[in-house]
């Protein structure tokens, strides 16, 4: 596969997380709204959500260390965005009480996100360290 397929191939993974998030972050935000009306939907959403992120991940780390890829959009801002949320979730779950619990889906989601974001960091330190030994 030459480089220009390598990049499309990628493309299509940042969309496909990109649509995923934004379609998760919605229905989070809906399940709320409607206090938990949708909590058995965020676990089916959640682990197709979690697959897309991780061949994302590791589609974009191959490449990488193969050379091609280009860094422009940091995991961190993904991290970010949960980090307001799941915050601001368990916040209105303390205030809302017995009316709103947060579901188990969104905070297995988060931790698999964290834990995505830890591993991209370290791959991303060896292969810094890897070329700084090369040259």
């Amino acid at each position: 596969m030459n480089i220009k397929n390598n990049k499309n191939d990628f493309n299509f993974w940042r969309k496909l997380i990109n649509a995923w998030s934004f379609f998760f972050f919605a229905v989070i935000i809906i399940d709320f709204i409607y206090t938990n009306a949708f909590k058995e939907i965020l676990n089916a959403i959640a682990t197709i959500y979690i697959s897309i992120l991780a061949i994302y991940v590791s589609n974009k780390e191959f490449e990488r260390w193969y050379d091609q890829h280009e860094d422009g959009h940091p995991g961190e801002i993904f991290v970010i965005i949960w980090s307001v949320l799941v915050g601001v979730l368990f916040i209105l779950d303390i205030v809302y009480g017995k009316t709103y619990e947060l579901p188990g889906a969104i905070v297995s989601t988060y931790i698999a996100v964290l834990t995505i974001l830890v591993i991209t960091r370290k791959s991303k330190e060896l292969y810094k360290l890897k070329r700084s030994n090369t040259k």
